[in-house]
Order: structure tokens, then sequence, then C-alpha cells
């Protein structure tokens, strides 16, 4: 099962945005851009994700689409600690078909843990 339609990224001038006014932060698999919302009205508006997975990873689309279904699998559990109003796009940085979903799990929450987006809860919880 894929990530609930409200929170799906899916216009390109939204990726557009997120690349080009938000913040990045890395780790050894993955890369993560954050926009942050300014207006109150809009922290009430669900998280969305994009995932980005280039071909440089992989000519093959079933390889591609194993990745996106993953690193989706891993954000849908982490969903009710994220900050609600934010746009993040996750980019793979490397090849990584031997990863699997407690990998991007893993990385997924430090990341979150690095950027601050995580919602009522301390960093030792998570960690």
């Amino acid at each position: 099962m894929g990530l609930p339609k409200v929170h799906r990224l899916k216009k390109p001038k939204d990726f557009q945005a997120v690349y080009k006014r938000g913040q990045h932060y890395k780790s050894s698999r993955l890369l993560i851009r954050v926009l942050l919302k300014k207006h109150e009205t809009m922290t009430s508006l669900p998280t969305q994700f994009g995932i980005s997975v280039s071909q440089k990873i992989s000519k093959k689309a079933v390889v591609r689409n194993r990745l996106k279904r993953q690193i989706k699998a891993a954000i849908r559990s982490l969903l009710p600690i994220i900050s609600p109003g934010l746009k993040v796009v996750i980019t793979v940085r490397h090849s990584q078909s031997e990863c699997n979903y407690d990998h991007f799990l893993r990385e997924l929450k430090q990341l979150f843990i690095k950027s601050n987006i995580v919602y009522g809860h301390t960093r030792e919880y998570l960690l």
C-alpha cells in the first residue's frame, strides 16, 4: 500500500519549490529536502512527501519502483510522529538495490530527527 493521497507531493512546481527553497540533509543512502511553511494556516495541512529515484541509480524501472515502495512503507510507519505542514522530497543517493525496509526506516528516522520535523517526541525516544 502506498502513501495516502493527502501526503503525496505530485506537482512539478511543488518539487521545484522544495529544490530551490528547501534545506537539505544527507545520510549515506538518502538525501532529504525539507520546505517549511511560513503561514500558520499552512501548518494545519498534512506533510507531503515526494520520492525521486534517478535512472543513474538503476536503468531498470522495476528496481527504482521497488526502492520507492520501500521508502513509502517506511514513511507510512513514521507519519504519526512527523510535524504537519511540510513539503519533503526524498532522493536516493546511490545504488541501493540491496537495501531493505529496515535500512530505509533507520535512515529516515535519523534524517527526520536531524531536520527537526519530528513532532511530539524527544530524540532519545526515537533512537
